[in-house]
């Protein structure tokens, strides 16, 4: 109360005109802030998922979402066969064997236990229907009978799984059989399977519709695809179930929303309906608060900068790889892309030259660098051009032009 006298009381227009001043100043700060952080994604925290490893990745960013133990050896079971479905599938594309190829089934394959196709021994089946075998019926039968067709026997199969695995880069994988039957040292883990699964999916896309088919038929017997999640989900388009006692319950998901593909992997879990459910939910957790977007397409010309003593007088700068991001929805426009070169160009450069650096950023998180390159090359001068680009660049920086 005191204070309040000691105040001295201004008159009314006076006061009304600071109130109204130190009023809209507040306001003003306030909506800066406001806007100041609506840049500054919120996202819950990922879904509890009771696998016990697990993965959400996007297939065109390979951002990883989600991720809990991605990189542990685990026993594959079934899913084993996306790498058995993978090579018949490159042998097919090279021309060494065709869909209409018939291979024999050995007693070996005949006698195989776990999930079937149901061939006979003895008998010649197409490898287009055992390819179906594999992958819909998830059939041990049909995965030995074609390996034993491509590579002579299951072992020489299993080393041509090691190699292929070897040139993926997956380092925790290694393959002892066709099938994903229980076996010492036969292991992979949430990341190799999903690089895997990437890679079928860019490299052999008419053989991956198979992974979509929701049954096959053959020896008048009919089986389900065992994705239940081809009925539960109209985007989802493969891709493989697996099990075994060691493994626990196992599925490698993939699925496709207004471009954006994601695949999911989780091994471990208790139950068929618990994989379905634990994908599901993390597919949905990435549709719902990601998306994937290209910015910049490969060798298209960003920049053209200045360049001296060369032939040309510019220099056209672009990237080598298609710039791809995945990135929390809605932030597309938020997202700011600056170009870092040198201040000055000399000649020789070769096409392919790093020369500077592309980096894209969401308010100040850096989201993505990649070296700017030359899109072409540009040869040394002769002489007299170099006199003359000295001569203009000493009297450049003499008077900082």
């Amino acid at each position: 109360m005191t204070y309040l006298l000691l105040c001295p009381i201004p008159n009314t227009a006076s006061y009304l005109f600071r109130y109204l001043f130190w009023a809209l100043s507040i306001l003003s700060v306030l909506v800066m802030s406001g806007f100041s952080q609506a840049a500054v994604p919120i996202i819950p925290p990922a879904p509890n998922i009771n696998a016990t490893s697990y993965l959400l990745i996007d297939a065109n960013s390979q951002k990883v979402l989600v991720e809990h133990n991605p990189h542990e050896r685990k026993a594959p079971a079934s899913l084993t066969k996306i790498m058995t479905a993978y090579l018949a599938e490159q042998e097919m594309v090279a021309g060494r064997i065709t869909a209409d190829d018939n291979a024999l089934v050995s007693v070996g394959a005949w006698r195989t236990g776990g999930s079937k196709m149901f061939i006979r021994e003895g008998t010649q089946v197409k490898v287009g229907d055992l390819l179906r075998g594999i992958i819909i019926q998830s059939g041990n039968d049909a995965s030995i009978a074609l390996a034993e067709h491509i590579a002579g026997s299951e072992e020489a199969f299993a080393d041509m799984m090691n190699q292929q695995a070897a040139i993926l880069g997956m380092t925790n994988s290694h393959f002892k059989n066709a099938t994903g039957l229980p076996n010492e040292g036969h292991y992979s883990s949430a990341w190799d399977l999903a690089l895997l699964t990437i890679d079928l999916i860019d490299r052999f896309p008419e053989h991956y519709a198979i992974y979509s088919e929701r049954s096959f038929k053959f020896n008048n017997i009919e089986q389900p695809n065992r994705n239940d999640l081809l009925w539960r989900d109209k985007t989802v388009d493969g891709v493989k179930t697996g099990y075994t006692r060691a493994a626990g319950y196992c599925l490698v998901s993939s699925a496709v929303r207004e471009g954006m593909r994601l695949i999911s992997v989780v091994m471990g879990t208790d139950s068929d309906q618990a994989r379905m459910r634990d994908s599901q939910k993390l597919l949905s957790y990435g549709f719902r608060y990601f998306e994937t977007q290209t910015f910049y397409e490969k060798e298209i010309m960003l920049k053209e900068h200045e360049i001296h003593y060369g032939e040309a007088e510019s220099l056209s700068l672009g990237i080598a790889n298609d710039v791809v991001l995945t990135f929390p929805r809605g932030y597309y426009n938020d997202i700011k892309a600056s170009l870092e070169v040198p201040k000055q160009l000399e000649a020789p450069v070769a096409k392919g030259d790093d020369i500077g650096e592309l980096r894209l950023k969401l308010d100040d998180q850096l989201l993505y660098t990649a070296p700017l390159i030359a899109l072409e090359e540009v040869p040394e001068a002769g002489v007299f051009a170099r006199i003359g680009d000295f001569i203009y660049l000493f009297f450049n920086q003499l008077f900082d032009v």
